[in-house]
């Protein structure tokens, strides 16, 4: 008896050290390509939830999927804990999906289901390593872009809308806001890479612009 309990601690804790296994894959990626959530993070989120995963196997025999469950509540708060608003975009969302599947990982652990959990970290690295070069690939064909352009008068507009329409963008009004001294105008630009970095060029140099962000 003594002999298969000490057999059954033993498998946790190979179960424990593959769950850090893990989390230190994607944690590499991500700590390469400076996220917010590094290394640690994601050592950390695949060991916890490998682990809360065997206790909930452990001792909650009557109803063992009590426990796993609130592992994807808190995962949903800390995933949270790293999106934020950056001027007109929102950033941290790929790193908070990452967090969220990096659990499941460590729960398939967890759960004995090994082989699962390897292919679903092949699946992550390729996801967020192979295909951000096809990601890059459509940037500089569809790339979408907000600018915030300001302009003294409704002269100063004009001239900048018959701008973009000679770039051939395609444009939309996103919000405007007129005050006495200024016009200030968000524009969504739809474009392949170089039109942005031009129309960037000619802002530089446009006269009739007073101010301009993206």
């Amino acid at each position: 008896m003594n002999d298969l309990l000490y057999a059954f601690e033993g498998r946790d804790v190979l179960l424990i050290m593959l769950s850090v296994l893990i989390g230190l894959l994607i944690g590499i990626e991500r700590e390469y390509r400076n996220k917010s959530a590094g290394l640690r993070t994601f050592i950390l989120v695949s060991f916890g939830s490998c682990l809360f995963t065997i206790l909930s196997l452990k001792i909650g025999t009557g109803n063992p999927d009590r426990l796993a469950a609130n592992i994807i509540t808190g995962i949903g708060f800390l995933g949270a804990g790293v999106i934020f608003k950056e001027d007109n975009k929102v950033s941290g969302i790929t790193t908070a999906t990452t967090i969220w599947a990096t659990a499941s990982l460590g729960m398939c652990i967890g759960a004995g289901y090994i082989f699962l959990a390897f292919i679903g970290v092949g699946l992550v690295l390729v996801i967020l390593g192979l295909l951000t070069y096809l990601q890059a690939y459509i940037d500089n064909y569809h790339k979408i872009k907000d600018y915030e352009l300001q302009t003294l008068s409704e002269a100063d507009f004009e001239h900048t809308d018959q701008l973009i329409k000679q770039m051939k963008f395609k444009a939309t009004i996103v919000n405007q806001r007129y005050t006495k001294e200024s016009l200030n105008t968000i524009w969504r630009l739809t474009g392949n890479i170089k039109q942005h970095r031009e129309f960037m060029e000619i802002l530089r140099r446009d006269k009739q612009v007073v101010a301009y962000q993206y």
